[in-house]
């Protein structure tokens, strides 16, 4: 790899477009294969200057809400898919501008709303989001279907309903997982469901779905996906939002400071909880270029944000030469989930964003961010 990270402002997100193409012709493989309609979750990765790229290959986005909605009808083109766990009207007379397909959460949400569907300037096919009570997301977090869950309609609220003008059924189970989760997901979502599907036209498998990661089973997901597709007679859609950007991006920081409280504790000038979230929500340890874990070089360091929050701690990291202030500290995996959750607590500058081109050998700062977008967000 020949990026320049010295050359790049910090803190920077970099996103490496040829990391990005190699994830999209895995994905563009595994729909041809199977027969799937691959759609980007824009709740994952939604750097928009690289829409013209991602959308040679995949047919559209899926949205978690009205404006992501608008950001996939404007800025990407094909289908639009929405769903949210509950809409307001005012969000509904909004979104069925924007959107093709719209999943609800209950039978109460889609009687509400069927009115404003059926008098939309565009034709929209009607969903429901299934909840097929089966769990194998390991962080409670980030399980669509614990004990509890408010998300998906459980197999019992079908029971007497009428479900004329639903076109598809949509589930959501996983969270980074491989295909053999996704095989005894439908097979559960059969015993369940399979009985609603004759006259339906399609059904959302949801995200979750880690396809571009090295050791996933495309051909299993190809099994599962045609064995349903060919036995009930509907399309399949995958939503994945993490497999479009895995590994295809950096957070490129500098150190601030370093203090020394029971070992050294070297200050970024990038945040956990601002700027990389889910490294205290999974919670997980992000990897950094050239470094290890204790024990593997002779220098350990604790790494911190700059925010007044005392956990945000990013984690500990050994290092072969004693670092020092200015030095660059390059992140891994760092383009889905960071981007769409970053915040500008404490007034921390979100960071820039940049795109590297293999083909010239350049960085581009796509975008910077200032007091304004702070200003902006408050009243």
């Amino acid at each position: 790899m020949n990026l320049d990270f010295d050359t790049i402002p910090t803190p920077c997100y970099v996103v490496h477009a040829g990391l990005l193409e190699r994830n999209l012709k895995i994905l563009d493989e595994a729909q041809r294969r199977s027969g799937a309609t691959i759609i980007l979750a824009l709740k994952g990765f939604a750097m928009f200057s690289l829409f013209p790229e991602i959308r040679r290959y995949l047919k559209g986005t899926t949205a978690s809400g009205m404006h992501e909605a608008r950001l996939g009808f404007e800025e990407f083109g094909g289908e639009v898919h929405a769903y949210s766990p509950a809409f307001t009207r005012e969000e509904m007379t909004e979104l069925v501008k924007y959107a093709d397909h719209i999943s609800f959460n209950s039978f109460a949400q889609w009687e509400m709303f069927r009115p404003v569907i059926d008098q939309a300037p565009r034709a929209i096919s009607c969903g429901l989001r299934v909840n097929p009570q089966h769990s194998e997301v390991e962080v409670p977090l980030y399980d669509p279907c614990a004990p509890g869950s408010r998300l998906g309609i459980l197999p019992a609220g079908f029971e007497g309903r009428e479900l004329t003008g639903i076109d598809g059924l949509h589930f959501h189970t996983m969270c980074e997982q491989n295909s053999d989760t996704l095989e005894r997901t439908v097979m559960v979502f059969e015993k369940h469901f399979a009985r609603y599907l004759d006259g339906m036209s399609w059904v959302n498998f949801g995200g979750g779905h880690h396809i571009t990661r090295d050791d996933y089973d495309i051909d299993r997901l190809c099994e599962t996906v045609t064995r349903f597709r060919e036995k009930y007679g509907v399309k399949v859609y995958l939503e994945p939002g993490e497999a479009i950007a895995l590994n295809t991006g950096f957070l490129v920081t500098t150190v601030l400071d370093i203090v020394e409280n029971d070992g050294p504790c070297a200050i970024l000038d990038a945040s956990a909880t601002a700027h990389m979230p889910d490294v205290l929500e999974m919670p997980y340890r992000p990897e950094i270029f050239g470094a290890g874990k204790r024990g593997d070089h002779p220098h350990c360091y604790r790494l911190g944000g700059p925010t007044c929050l005392a956990g945000d701690v990013i984690g500990e990291y050994a290092f072969p030469e004693p670092l020092k202030t200015g030095d660059r500290l390059v992140f891994l995996d760092m383009a889905h989930y960071t981007m769409v959750k970053n915040t500008t607590f404490n007034g921390v500058p979100l960071p820039s964003i940049g795109i590297y081109r293999p083909e010239t050998g350049r960085t581009e700062i796509v975008r910077k961010f200032g007091y304004e977008d702070y200003k902006t967000r408050l009243s």
